[in-house]
Formats: C-alpha cells, sequence, structure tokens
C-alpha cells in the first residue's frame, strides 16, 4: 500500500505540476501585447529520491516557478543605443525647423524672410535707381527693399528665438517626465528588494525594465545593479537619480530667461546634460549651442552688413544737397544687431547717390555704394557669400545628423530584434509548449486510471473489479 501511495502522490504532483506550467503559458500568452512583457518559462526539478533497503525510488518533480527569458547585458545595450537615438533625433527635429527660418542656399522661391534674396532685391534697385537717380519712384523701390531687407534679418531673429523658446519649455517637460519615472523605478526597487532580493522578479523587474527604457528616451543615464536585485540610477555624468528605494528629483528654474536644470543638491547640470543622450541631451544642444551660433552669426551679417552701407552713404549727398546719413540704425556691438537693425531714413531722398559737390544727378557714390555687393564686407567675404555660406553650414549639419540619427536606429532596430528572439512572446511557441503540457496533463491522469484499477483489484483479493 505505502508504493500505491507513493505513486498516488507523484502521480498528484505531475498533474499539479502540468497545472501550473499550464498556467504560466495561459499567462504569456494573455500578455502577448503588453508593453516590456518578458516571456516566462516554467523550471521543474526532480524531488528528492527515497532510499528503501538500498533500492533508490523517485518521488517525481515539482515546478519551482516561472523564470523570465530575459538579457540584462542586451537590455542595457538597448537602453544606451536609445539615449544615442533620441539625442540624434531631438537634434535633426529642432535642426530641420530652424532650417525651415532660412531656406536653401540654392532656392528660388521668394520671400519675405530669405535675407539672401533681400540683400540682391537691395542691390537690385540701387542699380536701377542709377539710370535715373533723380526719379522719385526708383528712390522709393531703394527705401522699399531695404525695409524688406530690415523684416527679414528682424524675423529670422525673431524666429530663432521663439525656437529657443520652445525648446525650453520642451525641456521643462521633460524634467518632469524624469522625475516622474525616476519615482516609479525607485518604488519599483523597493518592491523587487523585498520580494526578489535573489532572482528575477518576473513581471515587476518587466515594468521596471520598461520604465528604465522610457528614461532612457528622455535622459543620458548609467545604472549599477545593486545586491539586492536593486539599482542605483545617475544621469550620464553621475547625478543621482535613483539609488535603491529612493528617489532623487532634478529640478527646473528660469537663469537669464533660460531654463537651468539643477541636481538634488542645488548644482546647475545643464551643460553636462546637452548632448549627453536621450531627448534632453539633443534638445539642450541646440537650445544652448546651435541657435545662439546662428543669431550670432546673423548678428555679425546685420552689423557688417548695415555698418558698411552707412559708411558708403555717409560719403555722398543725397537728392536735397544734404550730407548723406545712416541707412540702417544698429546697435553699438554687433550683439543683437538682428533683431534690432532699423531703417534710419524716412525718404528715398535721403539716399546718398552723389558724391559731394556734385550735383543731384550724378551717381558717383551710388556706383561706390553698389561695388559693396562684391567686396568683402561680412566675415571676411561677401554678403551673399556670407549668408549662402552660412545656409549651406546649416543644411550640411542638418544631413549630418540625419545620418547618424538613420545608423543608429538601425543598430537599435537590430538590438531590439535580438531581445524580442530572447524574450517576446512567440504565439507558435507557446502553443507547442501547451500541447506537450497537455499530453503530460493527460499522462498523469492515466496513470491514476492504471493506479484506481490496481487499488480495486488489491481490495479485492486478486479479484478483477470494474472500477468507476
Amino acid at each position: 500500500m505505502a508504493t500505491l501511495n507513493s505513486a498516488f502522490s507523484i502521480a498528484a504532483g505531475a498533474l499539479q505540476a502540468a497545472q501550473s506550467a499550464i498556467n504560466v503559458i495561459a499567462n504569456n500568452v494573455s500578455n502577448a501585447n503588453t508593453p516590456g512583457y518578458t516571456t516566462e518559462l516554467p523550471q521543474w526539478q526532480e524531488n528528492d529520491t527515497v532510499n528503501i533497503a538500498g533500492i533508490c525510488y523517485g518521488q517525481g518533480a515539482t515546478m519551482t516557478g516561472p523564470s523570465s527569458q530575459r538579457d540584462l547585458v542586451l537590455e542595457q545595450r538597448i537602453q544606451q543605443q536609445t539615449q544615442l537615438q533620441q539625442d540624434t533625433e531631438a537634434r535633426y527635429t529642432a535642426l530641420s525647423q530652424l532650417q525651415s527660418i532660412f531656406g536653401s542656399a540654392t532656392s528660388t522661391t521668394s520671400s519675405s524672410l530669405d535675407i539672401g534674396q533681400s540683400i540682391t532685391g537691395f542691390f537690385s534697385a540701387l542699380s536701377q535707381l542709377q539710370g535715373s537717380p533723380s526719379d522719385p519712384s526708383l528712390r522709393q523701390s531703394v527705401l522699399t527693399a531695404a525695409t524688406t531687407l530690415v523684416n527679414a534679418f528682424q524675423a529670422a531673429s525673431s524666429q530663432l528665438s521663439s525656437q529657443q523658446n520652445s525648446l525650453d519649455h520642451q525641456a521643462a517637460t521633460i524634467v518632469s517626465q524624469v522625475n516622474s519615472l525616476t519615482q516609479a523605478i525607485a518604488q519599483l526597487n523597493g518592491k523587487i528588494s523585498e520580494m526578489s532580493p535573489n532572482g528575477d522578479a518576473g513581471q515587476l523587474e518587466d515594468q521596471r525594465q520598461h520604465d528604465i527604457q522610457q528614461l532612457s528616451q528622455l535622459i543620458g543615464i548609467h545604472q549599477i545593479r545593486n545586491e539586492d536585485n536593486g539599482l542605483t540610477i545617475t544621469t550620464s555624468s553621475g547625478a543621482p537619480l535613483v539609488v535603491l528605494g529612493q528617489a532623487f528629483p532634478l529640478s527646473a528654474s528660469l537663469s537669464g530667461g533660460i531654463t537651468h536644470i539643477y541636481d538634488n543638491q542645488g548644482s546647475d547640470i545643464t551643460s553636462d546634460l546637452a548632448g549627453a543622450g536621450g531627448q534632453l541631451g539633443g534638445i539642450l544642444t541646440v537650445r544652448d549651442q546651435g541657435i545662439p551660433q546662428m543669431q550670432s552669426a546673423l548678428d555679425t551679417m546685420a552689423y557688417d552688413f548695415g555698418t558698411a552701407l552707412n559708411t558708403a552713404n555717409h560719403a555722398g549727398t543725397d537728392a536735397n544737397g544734404n550730407p548723406g546719413g545712416d541707412i540702417f540704425n544698429l546697435p553699438a556691438t554687433s550683439a543683437g544687431a538682428a533683431s534690432q537693425i532699423s531703417l534710419a531714413i524716412t525718404s528715398g531722398s535721403q539716399i546718398a547717390a552723389a558724391a559731394s559737390g556734385n550735383g543731384a544727378s550724378d551717381t558717383s557714390n551710388l556706383v561706390s555704394m553698389l561695388q559693396l555687393q562684391n567686396q568683402v564686407i561680412v566675415g571676411g567675404v561677401t554678403a551673399s557669400s556670407y549668408y549662402s555660406s552660412f545656409v549651406s553650414s546649416l543644411g550640411s549639419l542638418v544631413s549630418q545628423v540625419s545620418t547618424e540619427n538613420t545608423a543608429q536606429q538601425a543598430s537599435l532596430t537590430q538590438l531590439t530584434t535580438q531581445r524580442d528572439a530572447l524574450s517576446a512572446v512567440n504565439q507558435n511557441e507557446q502553443a507547442a509548449m501547451l500541447e506537450n503540457l497537455q499530453q503530460s496533463y493527460q499522462a498523469a491522469s492515466k496513470v491514476f486510471t492504471i493506479l484506481d484499477t490496481v487499488m480495486a483489484s488489491a481490495l479485492n483479493l486478486g479479484i478483477e473489479a470494474a472500477v468507476s
């Protein structure tokens, strides 16, 4: 009877283990579309044998629990690649928007914001005036062209500032999202350390990995795994974000009209975050480096061009016989020139076309002004060449960042495919495993039927009896 009881126990254990394994597979199937879910596989362990009279008797098997199919090294590689890809994607998006302000260096489309065409239009108006310097309508055309040029400088500068403000708001929003995720990760750290300090934490760890992946999209991070299965997460420069069960939020506040980001100790880490990964890294790079460089180049162009034209106009006499004055109002230095440039003249008659003392019909000074079109007056080159080089450089930068992002996205896709091959739920594999487990369950059930027959025969002293 002891042997029959042991057999019943083994069969019951087999049924229970098969049922538990079936539950694991069913859970996989139900979570196939759950973001961040990692496939779990049932783990089996042979029970200790029993030694009776020198003979070892097996005691069946037990399912020790599900094991997540997770590669932590691969997960970290994906997170690192995500940081790089999101950084360049954010930069590309921002730079593309900036490029649209200036158009293409080879564009033939007329636009009031196209500084290059406005410069060409201004010199064209001066050239037409050369043919009839006393014609009021032609002088008015010069005034209109100068107004168009001023408006183009101001509009471009204004749009650069607008884009910078937009990126500034995005940076502040991302800081808030980072803090929400680090708080969630810290809470998961505490639960995981308490429930599973020495092994995989299953779906809790799935959620933590999913949150870390989301965090990697926002900011550049480093992570260190602790002994109790917790994580320490810092920024790329080492500022703590999560230490075990505690989150260390970042803060954002205005300084000099720009949002600066501070760690939990109050240290300004804005420059450390720029280019350090994630959307925040890309946004800060364009906001704090790209746009100021473009604004400086635009200011230089407005200041140098305006100064050259003012100097040339001073050398002549206007239509009323008065000494020429400034055509453009400019600040004392180039800083802010693109936004502050304005017309200093109110009438076309103030264009000093004539050389001093030569009369209103003279165009000697106008010829000198026209020669500025082909002279080195802005940054060591002509005004048109300077602007063309500026736009071309911006286009090259956009192309370069786009190429980097494409390569990084391809690498990220490859890593994600590797991870999914290991960790994602494969419905076909799950169906095959379910079929095998069903057969195991049926086999264990058959053992019960056989044991019932044997037990009935034993109780009836060997007389075969039907078992219902």
